[in-house]
């Protein structure tokens, strides 16, 4: 786009930029390290070649380097410094709201910076308040996507497993190398209550239960249920960014009842 096409589509109402989100980060011997950012760049092409041509919304390139310190244990794995992501959010989404943006969605597609992500959007919220900000996990936006993973690997398939691996070998199956590994399984298990991940978390590293960096079961991966996973993904945000593009969602600052406060 040029300058003009960016002030024109900033000034339509409801003006929605996406911005995808990944990681340079280990993903077992039979994935690349870009295995994250390839997933969100290929769903949101597909999401927005889907949506109605009239809709305003607008993507930003990925953001390839994230949040990855768990898997510093293994090469290749690249993490910025949690301060500094939050602070490019804050600056980009300041940017961009005083162009008149209404919203910003981050479509993120790496587990371990879910959290980061979901503070760096509010406080950038709080610094502009005329700029909604959707901090949103690829895998969460879709139903569905549950019923085809089969059990155990649906709670215990972190990173790298049949849902990554079969994925893959949809989207770009020359990367895929040809390990499949089951890896990652827990020595002992948690006291009642407690887990991995969930409602009482532990802040686990990769090399505590991996020697792989696999943490899953990735032997019965396949590129029919890649196929039906991404499928699955690109209906499921289709429809979730369909509906917010005809919404007023999410509301605007209370004090004068719409987007109105300058940003800075």
């Amino acid at each position: 786009m040029r300058w003009p096409e960016v002030k024109a589509a900033a000034a339509q109402p409801g003006s929605t930029l996406v911005w995808p989100w990944g990681a340079i980060e280990q993903h077992g011997p039979q994935l690349p390290l870009d295995t994250d950012g390839l997933f969100a760049e290929r769903v949101v092409e597909a999401v927005l070649e889907r949506l109605p041509a009239e809709r305003p919304i607008w993507r930003l390139p990925l953001q390839a380097i994230g949040f990855s310190p768990e898997h510093l244990g293994f090469a290749g794995t690249l993490s910025l410094p949690a301060g500094l992501l939050i602070d490019q959010i804050c600056a980009v989404g300041e940017q961009l709201g005083a162009l008149g943006f209404s919203r910003l969605v981050l479509i993120n597609g790496h587990g371990g910076q879910i959290a980061l992500l979901q503070t760096a959007a509010r406080q950038l919220r709080c610094r502009c308040p005329r700029l909604a900000v959707l901090p949103c996990f690829l895998w969460s936006g879709a139903a569905g996507i549950g019923a085809l993973i089969p059990e155990p690997e649906r709670s215990q398939g972190l990173h790298a497993g049949l849902a990554e691996t079969s994925l893959m070998l949809h989207l770009a199956p020359e990367r895929v190398g040809e390990e499949r590994p089951c890896d990652g399984q827990l020595p002992a298990p948690p006291p009642p209550g407690w887990d991995l991940e969930g409602a009482l978390p532990a802040a686990w590293l990769t090399t505590d239960l991996s020697r792989s960096g696999v943490v899953g079961d990735a032997t019965g991966a396949t590129a029919e249920l890649g196929e039906r996973l991404f499928q699955a993904l690109v209906a499921g945000w289709t429809e979730r960014l369909e509906c917010l593009l005809v919404s007023d969602w999410p509301p605007g600052t209370p004090v004068d009842g719409g987007h109105s406060a300058e940003c800075g």
